[in-house]
């Protein structure tokens, strides 16, 4: 089976000089195709994808849910696996994915560990392990079968927050879900900015709002305010 590696970016270009070389190593002994959907960035990230193999795309929208949907529409391969730029998947993760679909499974992602000694976080990290919906995101990467990512419809793009989580509950609905016990390594680079407790509580204050169905506005406006991100042209 093909796959297409998805990873959205906007001003990633260290990161995607250092995840580019780690995939195609992963995988070169498998068909496979990188799909970088950049949203048009000011430090080459784009370019550079391109330089180092990729097929790279510009969206100048800056939406990942979009950016990732219109990798989805391009991509040749059976098996989509949405990767973000600041995250590595574990040594042997096509193997993995390969064999969740042999399991039965239609759907999955990794569990996570942060690139940080902090023992707060390594208590964030333990919870991913648990199929619950606040212990998901994005970070540790997706994988789905085209046919079914198309059957579901894609993201929505109208979200510019929460998207997975909205994917992932229409997609429990009707695929069997897999956390392979494997481990992602995530950039801490968020809880560095801020602090452990603040972006837990924000976290927690923008998942029970999703929940309730506060507005898409009032959810950025939300995080804008508890979150220092290392990227705020994210937010803009």
């Amino acid at each position: 089976m093909r796959i297409s590696v998805i990873i959205p970016t906007l001003n990633e270009a260290q990161n995607v000089s250092e995840l580019l070389p780690l995939l195609k190593h992963e995988l070169k002994d498998v068909s496979h195709e990188i799909i970088v959907v950049d949203a048009d960035s000011s430090d080459n990230t784009a370019r550079i994808a391109a330089d180092l193999g990729a097929i790279a795309l510009t969206e100048l929208k800056k939406s990942r849910a979009d950016q990732m949907n219109e990798g989805a529409a391009i991509a040749k391969g059976e098996i989509l696996y949405f990767v973000h730029a600041d995250s590595r998947p574990p040594v042997g993760f096509f193997s993995d994915i390969l064999q969740a679909f042999w399991q039965g499974f239609d759907i999955g992602c990794f569990r996570f560990q942060f690139d940080s000694s902090s023992l707060l976080l390594k208590v964030n990290s333990y919870f991913t392990r648990f199929n619950r919906e606040m212990c998901r995101g994005g970070d540790q990467t997706l994988f789905v079968k085209k046919q079914n990512f198309n059957s579901l419809g894609g993201y929505n793009g109208e979200l510019r927050i929460m998207e997975e989580y909205d994917f992932l509950r229409k997609a429990k609905k009707k695929l069997k879900f897999k956390i392979i016990p494997k481990d992602v390594t995530v950039s801490a680079r968020k809880y560095e900015e801020n602090s452990y407790f603040r972006v837990n509580l924000a976290n927690l204050l923008l998942f029970t709002s999703y929940k309730v169905g506060v507005s898409q506005e009032r959810l950025l406006k939300l995080y804008k305010f508890l979150i220092k991100h290392p990227k705020p042209e994210v937010l803009e």
